[in-house]
């Protein structure tokens, strides 16, 4: 049994205007304010204490906290702080083996399992540095890239500042080619609107710098995450964001702050990383809407497409099948993602990049079929696992509520 047709003008305006809002819009302020978009001071050198949440990464945490200490920074500065979070593995033998070799690395241990963001709470309160920095535990850290966050605080109300990702294993497969190019647009493209107007709603855990005491400000709130009184620990990186700009304060973004993050390898992987980020996704943009209206008008736009777009879209898929019009839907997605294919293939940044981190711009065309089939399963069972408390970033599962360490 077929459905009438699908009118589909109503979904082309309003992916024109989504498209409109995110790349024409602001590929055109970051034009209009040319370096203002990522102005930086010289000579400041705050205290800093690096966070480390840990969970089940074992004997790579010892490299991890080695490349921390080492990076170009006053070393009287700068501490690194581990917080593992009940870990099953042998993960923090190996953080207390550095902790033993270096004097400005500490070792915390949450006693339960309470979860990445009250665990980083944890060691925020145990600093007493101006600048906390959150580094994801798998993640490698550029150089210089501490010198060019706390570059990024010009101003007493910039309260965070994120650095660049890129993809460390790019040319591994086709999935890490994909996300490849992935990163690049929702890095270089999609945030372009929210950088030029210092509103970064989603500042990434994997390299982020904040100061210490907007932290302090927003720790109740922080600790006490819930859905009708269901506690949330997934997606700490984008609500914690979310507080900070609904507070007042700014958000900024450099690409000049990089780290490299290995991207998943195989389909189990991408889809669990893909159903915690809509997890993120429905929650805060759901429980936003009562500060949208107070961003600027296109930010405010564009955080209400978001939302329409994650819960119409797979409304829309299944329609298009059900109709018989899937052809026409899935021709659409094949021409959008083979041009977005061809913008990064040409794009400045990219061909400046070493070969080994570019990658063929076919490789992203399977997107074509991930895209609406991580919308149309994955934002359904998004809804029904709220109350998830895994670390499915990495494929690991939580520790059991309230595990003993």
């Amino acid at each position: 049994m077929h459905l009438a047709p699908v009118n589909d003008f109503p979904i082309y305006l309003f992916i024109f205007v989504v498209f409109l809002n995110r790349y024409v819009f602001g590929f055109y302020l970051t034009r209009v304010k040319g370096r203002k978009i990522d102005e930086k001071i010289a000579g400041y050198e705050p205290t800093i204490t690096i966070v480390v949440p840990l969970f089940n990464e074992g004997p790579s945490i010892y490299d991890t906290i080695v490349s921390l200490v080492n990076l170009e920074y006053p070393k009287e500065k700068l501490e690194v702080i581990v917080v593992d979070d009940c870990s099953t593995d042998d993960s923090c033998a190996w953080a207390c083996k550095a902790a033993a070799l270096y004097a400005n690395v500490r070792v915390l241990r949450n006693e339960v399992n309470m979860g990445k963001r009250r665990g980083i709470n944890a060691a925020v309160r145990a600093s007493r540095a101006e600048i906390i920095v959150s580094v994801d535990s798998d993640v490698i850290v550029f150089p210089t890239a501490l010198r060019e966050l706390v570059a990024r605080f010009t101003t007493p109300q910039i309260a965070a500042v994120g650095g660049r990702v890129h993809v460390s294993n790019p040319n591994e497969n086709w999935l890490t080619k994909l996300q490849t190019i992935k990163y690049y647009f929702g890095q270089e493209h999609l945030k372009n609107l929210e950088r030029s107007l210092d509103s970064v709603m989603c500042l990434s855990g994997c390299l982020t710098a904040y100061r210490r005491h907007v932290l302090i400000e927003l720790e109740p709130i922080l600790e006490k995450r819930n859905i009708m009184g269901v506690e949330i620990k997934y997606g700490e990186d984008r609500f914690l964001t979310h507080q900070i700009v609904k507070h007042g304060y700014k958000t900024r973004m450099t690409m000049d702050a990089m780290c490299f993050t290995k991207a998943a390898t195989n389909l189990k992987g991408y889809f669990n990383q893909q159903l915690r980020w809509k997890r993120s996704n429905i929650v805060d943009f759901m429980v936003g809407l009562t500060h949208a209206w107070t961003l600027h008008p296109l930010m405010c736009l564009q955080y209400l497409s978001m939302l329409l777009l994650l819960l119409v879209y797979p409304f829309v898929i299944v329609t298009h099948v059900i109709s018989g019009q899937f052809f026409d839907l899935a021709l659409m997605h094949c021409v959008l993602i083979g041009a977005f294919g061809m913008i990064y293939y040409f794009a400045p940044s990219v061909r400046a990049l070493p070969p080994w981190l570019r990658v063929h711009p076919i490789s992203f065309m399977p997107m074509a079929v991930l895209m609406p089939v991580a919308y149309v399963l994955l934002t359904p069972l998004g809804l029904f696992t709220l109350d998830s408390s895994s670390w499915e970033t990495r494929g690991h599962q939580g520790a059991p509520k309230g595990a003993a360490p």
